[in-house]
């Protein structure tokens, strides 16, 4: 009898929605709205930053400290204490991973145990789920309900809120962690000073890390203010905090993230890091951390990027809005992140038979048909839902706008082919 090849780990969790959609988009000529990165270059001082990074030292090219280089470790410590209020240790409160994704999996392994419960909000960003059962815990499911709408009104991502009834009821005595993610991927949800104090609230009372994943922190639009709950009185001895140098200076390929936390968490985050990644490109840390020196100098002001990227990326958001409206998509209009879904429920009653499995959500299938036959490539929001919820959800997809405006107006020429064929 042959022997069992791959780990019960990974039973599950082997397919991957993101390769599929990503091989299909190659195989047409497609504007590419599905996944997030920008199609624009950072700003100037970053890309100068990593090219002295290259050039100037040759000590760059070895080894650095396992948990982060000295000069990055020092300005998080220093750019995000004054955030979070308070005295932030570089040596015993960051850890400095292979990206966000790096710190999340890092966390999930030093943190939940077999039989563990972690709560998950959704929609939520995939990665979430399956890192939960690698580290042997149990996913636990909180849906964001939709308040209704005016008649002919857009809806807001404002609108999807926490029942803090039902949140209450899923803390039980097995919860280790609950995941929260702000600005929300894929909804564009921030979340207001009220639900982070019910969270903390709920975590505090049973003894609960909170995993705050906050990646967008940079990009809120229509003057919303990004909130991070370990600045919440009680809540910076629970809470990792989790941040991006690739979504703040619009560089993913970078891979450089961090994550922030009391020493009694980040401690255990270091063994797990020390024994798998150990230590993280030094060129890479030297130009972020040149990079929040630059912003540092600047916080608050007209000059800094952290000001300019989100009043830029606002445009290309309200772009993206008025367009897709034009063919009959009903866009949730998004807080913050990278992203908006869009309510196809008007193509699902007009069409409701699109070529598919038939266990396949209609949302997927329409993804594939908009590809196939529009020239447009998205995601189906159903992928950031629990399996059991998905088909309660399969009425939405997510489109990127963090693009250049050559893009858009790619996205415009396809939009518009499509509105003529509507025509009567």
């Amino acid at each position: 009898m042959a022997k069992r090849l791959q780990a019960r780990r990974l039973d599950g969790i082997d397919h991957n929605p993101w390769v599929e959609f990503s091989r299909m988009a190659s195989e047409y000529d497609v504007v590419n709205l599905g996944q997030g990165f920008p199609d624009f270059p950072p700003p100037d001082f970053a890309v100068q930053a990593f090219q002295l990074a290259l050039s100037s030292d040759y000590m760059l090219n070895q080894y650095t400290k396992a948990f982060g280089y000295p000069p990055l470790t020092e300005i998080l410590a220093s750019f995000f204490g004054k955030l979070l209020g308070q005295e932030i240790d570089p040596l015993k409160n960051v850890l400095v991973t292979v990206g966000a994704y790096g710190a999340l999996f890092t966390a999930f392994q030093a943190l939940v145990d077999e039989g563990d419960e972690v709560i998950i909000i959704e929609p939520f960003f995939d990665c979430y789920e399956p890192m939960t059962l690698m580290a042997g815990g149990r996913p636990v499911f909180v849906t964001l309900k939709l308040s209704p709408t005016q008649d002919g009104e857009l809806d807001s991502a404002s609108n999807w809120q926490l029942d803090p009834t039902e949140l209450a009821s899923k803390f039980t005595s097995r919860t280790k962690a609950l995941v929260l993610n702000t600005p929300n991927n894929p909804l564009g949800k921030v979340f207001s000073e009220a639900e982070l104090e019910l969270v903390a609230s709920l975590c505090q009372q049973h003894d609960v890390i909170c995993i705050s994943d906050e990646v967008y922190q940079w990009l809120v639009y229509d003057g919303h203010q990004h909130i991070s709950i370990a600045s919440l009185p009680g809540m910076w001895e629970r809470t990792l905090t989790i941040g991006s140098a690739g979504k703040s200076f619009s560089a993913t390929g970078w891979k450089v993230g961090w994550a922030l936390g009391p020493d009694r968490l980040l401690k255990h985050l270091r063994t797990v890091h020390q024994n798998t990644i150990y230590h993280c490109p030094t060129q890479g840390q030297a130009a972020v951390a040149q990079s929040f020196q630059h912003e540092q100098a600047r916080f608050g002001q007209a000059s800094s990027y952290f000001v300019q990227l989100p009043e830029a990326v606002q445009r290309s958001r309200d772009h993206m809005v008025r367009s897709l409206q034009s063919v009959g998509l009903r866009p949730v209009i998004p807080q913050g992140s990278y992203f908006l879904i869009a309510d196809i429920s008007d193509f699902k009653s007009k069409m409701p038979d699109l070529p598919g499995d038939a266990e396949e959500p209609y949302d997927s299938r329409f993804v594939k048909w908009m590809i196939r036959n529009k020239g447009l490539a998205a995601i189906p929001a159903s992928i950031f839902y629990s399996m059991p919820h998905r088909k309660h959800f399969d009425h939405y997809v997510r489109f990127c706008f963090v693009k250049d405006e050559s893009t858009l107006q790619a996205m415009d020429e396809k939009l518009q082919r499509w509105k003529t064929e509507l025509r009567p």
